[in-house]
């Protein structure tokens, strides 16, 4: 097992399927539908092409918690449903690998939370990530008992901080101090 290989690979991939010019929810509808037609979205393939290869990793995986867990996010971010849906998962199974190797999952946890802050302030994540990602998690967590209370416990903080960074997001460019403020206030 090639550790840095395998590094290489999810990086390059994340890269590339987060690229400004295949962020086609930022064209106009004439532009967005002429690459769809001819190219499709290449971001659901790579992404999909990421999960599968994540599966693949067998006892590997924990080896790449916490490292992937901002460019996993990342993806997770991009406005387009099928991937979110498809990639979503994978942050459920890097907290079951941390789990079955320590018995928490704090790591996954507090890389997560860390780089939510810095992706949700650079404009990414909307209402409907939060609850894909809270539907999503709490589903994968119903078929492992033992670990669902944590899930949930987690989700809520997630969201509940998304919740927060999304305000504070959307007041940023308000005129008024005071809810500029109160944002911040809830948001620390």
């Amino acid at each position: 097992f090639n550790l840095q290989l395998w590094n290489n690979y999810f990086h390059l991939a994340v890269a590339f399927i987060t690229q400004d010019s295949l962020q086609l929810e930022n064209f106009s509808h004439a532009k967005y539908n002429k690459i769809q037609n001819k190219y499709g979205d290449m971001r659901r393939l790579i992404g999909f092409a990421i999960r599968d290869m994540w599966y693949k990793l067998g006892q590997n995986k924990i080896c790449f918690i916490p490292g992937m867990v901002g460019p996993i996010l990342e993806m997770t971010l991009i406005p387009e449903v099928e991937l979110r849906k498809a990639t979503i998962p994978i942050f459920f199974d890097m907290m079951l690998c941390e789990y079955q190797r320590t018995g928490e999952f704090k790591k996954f946890e507090n890389e997560i939370i860390l780089k939510l802050d810095h992706e949700v302030e650079g404009g990414r994540g909307d209402e409907h990530y939060m609850q894909l990602f809270e539907s999503i998690l709490t589903e994968c967590a119903k078929q492992h008992p033992g670990i669902s209370s944590l899930v949930e416990s987690f989700v809520s903080l997630v969201k509940g901080l998304l919740e927060r960074l999304l305000d504070y997001r959307a007041v940023m460019s308000d005129e008024s101090k005071d809810n500029r403020m109160s944002c911040t206030v809830n948001l620390l």
